[in-house]
């Protein structure tokens, strides 16, 4: 099966240890920066914070609910997290950067997925690759305002 990545970029205003602690916290922090129109219910099952986190994630995606679980690894800590679905389909990675002096972030989501092949798979890698970009820009926007204290919270997400 064909593999292929989305990314999207951005700066936030705000010190990339910051940015980053919010990412790597899936407890408290991470909740609060996804857009309710498409994540439901973040689980933690194990750990919480960083590399070993166990957790799972209902995800709407135009009228299609799906849940991924997925386990977090920290293979540059400080700078970038990965997050694998535990069946191996989907591998996202967050990169947080210094931009200028340090006081703001170069921020980048990246997913690595399979599609299938043919015209379905063409289809699918079209539709997966907009409603990824357009999600992905949503949860940067909602970062940078979570950590410039505009949001402080998020009732709709659950982190347990």
């Amino acid at each position: 099966m064909p593999r292929t990545v989305v990314a999207v970029s951005s700066t936030i205003q705000a010190p990339p240890g910051r940015v980053y602690s919010v990412i790597r916290n899936y407890r408290e922090h991470h909740p609060r920066i996804l857009p309710r129109e498409y994540f439901r219910d973040l689980t933690v099952s194990q750990g919480g914070i960083g590399a070993g986190t166990h957790a799972s994630v209902e995800m709407r995606v135009l009228g299609v609910r799906r849940t991924l679980r997925f386990v977090v690894s920290e293979p540059s800590p400080g700078r970038v997290l990965v997050e694998a679905t535990t069946d191996g389909s989907t591998v996202t990675t967050f990169t947080v950067e210094p931009e200028g002096e340090g006081a703001a972030t170069h921020l980048t989501f990246s997913t690595e997925f399979t599609t299938r092949k043919g015209l379905a798979g063409a289809i699918e890698l079209t539709t997966t690759s907009f409603m990824l970009r357009r999600i992905y820009r949503k949860e940067q926007q909602q970062l940078a305002r979570y950590v410039a204290g505009e949001i402080r919270t998020n009732e709709h997400t659950s982190a347990q």
